[in-house]
């Protein structure tokens, strides 16, 4: 195995995250992979950094192998080690604590030994290597709940990754493999929101899929089915439609048939969409038994449907940040009660904390809220070189990207001397975010003016208040889309809770000053109206909600 070489002196990086005891070290780009070319490796003194909990080693094409002495950095909760040229990577069974794994595009044969063993992952990111199987054991992983293995070798998945052991996992991505069968056992997976195996050798689907009671979206677009009209409908159709159809497919199978035992009452009622001749290669969704939902009226969400959204209500995306951080959803919400005593500054913190749990803080996604008053559309979510990203921060001047940064790289310095901590606090944790990205993500006004930089900040100009009684809500992620509609859900979850908790707290918060009352807006309903992305031609990327959106949201009421 490599050792590397090189003491701390020859890596400033290592050197200054061990003097200041720092719990997240960087080391990426081409003057990182000069030195790993030139020691044969990576410095030994990065495995002496024990305190480490976020460690990345990227975009270094020299880096073929790692020291065995990983083991020792045992706090490590994310591993990123992508874009590499890593073909192997030594035993991770220490490192009990890791919950995000990315070993993507490198040139992996076989995954590290002890993977099946890490209790506390959540994602596992190996897409774009050359893995032509997966270990058994994957379900010894219970809190696992994203897999990427897109682009491999592969020709089948492990049998026990369709365990109901595997309550948690929500997102699989197999898409560019050489599968050739999705096993019917796939409905046990009841968190199952998003399954891409797109391009593979798959013949056929099973029923079975449309009993996955959370799932989504769904991809399988490059595979040549035996069921023709099926492959039609999944090269063009929208998820809901084709797990109608496999529905309706898993009703026609008699009890006891190749698909397994279905109910004896579903199957009867399964020939009778084919009374009229051939049924339509899109077939419309049927009406769903609608669950009973508690409190309703204490918590309400209005969903507006709308067929030709205003100029205002669009957001355009531009090609480059495919490469920069490309998920993006947005959406209009009115009926958030802000006035009443510290209701602004509860949402405040509900959205820090969002941050720091479902968001990862801030490496899933990351979520910025604007005054629609003050917001002046249509908007465009680009990219701009750092030196030419100007934003008016919050709290700010004007001031360039590459300023911003630095400005809050002295604050943190200047944190940590003050204040003897390890760690800095606010947007200062987030800088690593951005570390040898050439190109920064934004979202621009029809002025071109910079009303959000993600995942730093949102604009002074847009910034909500008080008095704000429409919002502009945004999520952006660089891992996936279902990521940004499983944030925007919880946030306006999240919005029901807080003005139920305002409602019921009115006479002790009491005037705000500005000549309101508690009485008067003590509703808790929200109204939640879509926004569309488009790309530059204007074709809809995606709307948000949709109508498989906020429906699993409990104690909300969902009105179509």
């Amino acid at each position: 195995m490599a050792s590397g070489g090189g003491d701390g002196h020859e890596w400033p990086e290592i050197e200054k995250a061990a003097s200041e005891k720092r719990r997240e070290l960087v080391l990426q780009g081409p003057a990182v992979d000069r030195r790993v070319s030139a020691a044969g490796g990576l410095s030994s003194a990065v495995y002496s950094l024990t305190l480490l909990n976020y460690l990345e080693v990227s975009q270094c094409p020299s880096l073929t192998q790692l020291h065995e002495d990983i083991r020792l950095l045992i706090n490590l909760q994310s591993l990123v080690l992508c874009r590499n040229k890593l073909v192997s990577v030594p035993r991770v069974d220490t490192l009990q604590a890791l919950k995000v794994l990315d070993l993507s595009v490198n040139e992996l044969g076989s995954l590290p030994e002890g993977v099946c063993g890490l209790k506390e992952l959540t994602t596992l990111n190996l897409s774009c290597n050359h893995l032509e199987t997966l270990p058994e054991g994957l379900s010894q992983c219970p809190k696992l709940s994203t897999l990427n293995v897109s682009k491999n070798r592969l020709s089948s998945l492990p049998s026990d990754l369709c365990s109901d052991k595997l309550e948690l996992l929500s997102t699989v991505l197999a898409s560019d493999n050489l599968l050739q069968e999705l096993s019917p056992e796939v409905h046990r997976l009841p968190a199952l929101k998003t399954l891409d195996l797109s391009n593979n050798k798959l013949s056929e689907i099973p029923p079975a899929l449309s009993d996955c009671p959370k799932l989504k979206e769904i991809n399988f677009k490059g595979n040549k089915l035996r069921d023709r009209r099926l492959e039609k409908m999944v090269n063009g159709c929208q998820t809901k439609s084709v797990l109608e159809y496999l529905r309706g497919k898993a009703r026609a199978v008699p009890e006891g048939g190749s698909n397994g035992p279905r109910n004896a009452e579903k199957t009867k009622k399964g020939p009778q969409s084919k009374k009229k001749g051939r049924a339509p290669e899109c077939p419309l969704p049927q009406p769903e038994e609608v669950d009973d939902v508690e409190d309703v009226a204490q918590m309400l969400v209005r969903v507006l449907h709308v067929s030709s959204a205003p100029p205002g209500l669009t957001v355009t995306v531009s090609p480059e940040v495919r490469d920069v951080r490309p998920y993006l959803v947005c959406c209009l919400v009115r009926g958030l009660n802000l006035r009443p005593g510290n209701a602004l500054k509860r949402f405040l913190m509900a959205q820090n904390k969002l941050h720091e749990d479902v968001c990862g803080k801030r490496t899933t996604a990351t979520i910025a809220t604007h005054d629609v008053r003050l917001l002046k559309g249509p908007l465009t979510y680009g990219v701009k070189p750092p030196t030419q990203l100007k934003i008016t921060a919050l709290g700010r001047k004007e001031m360039s990207a590459v300023e911003l940064i630095r400005h809050l790289h002295l604050e943190a310095e200047e944190l940590r001397k003050q204040k003897k901590r390890q760690n800095v606090t606010g947007l200062h944790k987030y800088l690593q975010l951005l570390d040898g990205k050439p190109l920064y993500p934004c979202l621009m006004d029809a002025e071109g003016r910079v009303v959000s930089f993600p995942p730093i900040t949102n604009s002074e100009h847009t910034k909500i208040s008080k008095t704000t009684s429409e919002l502009f809500v945004e999520v952006t992620s660089a891992t996936s889309l279902q990521t940004c509609k499983d944030v925007m859900d919880a946030l306006i979850l999240k919005m029901c809770e807080l003005n139920r908790f305002t409602s019921e707290h009115a006479e002790e918060a009491g005037s705000d000053g500005e000549g309101h009352t508690p009485s008067d807006s003590s509703t808790t309903e929200l109204i939640v109206q879509q926004v569309r992305t488009v790309d530059p031609d204007g074709s809809l990327k995606v709307v948000y909600p949709s109508k498989t959106d906020l429906t699993n949201c409990p104690g909300v009421t969902v009105l179509w």
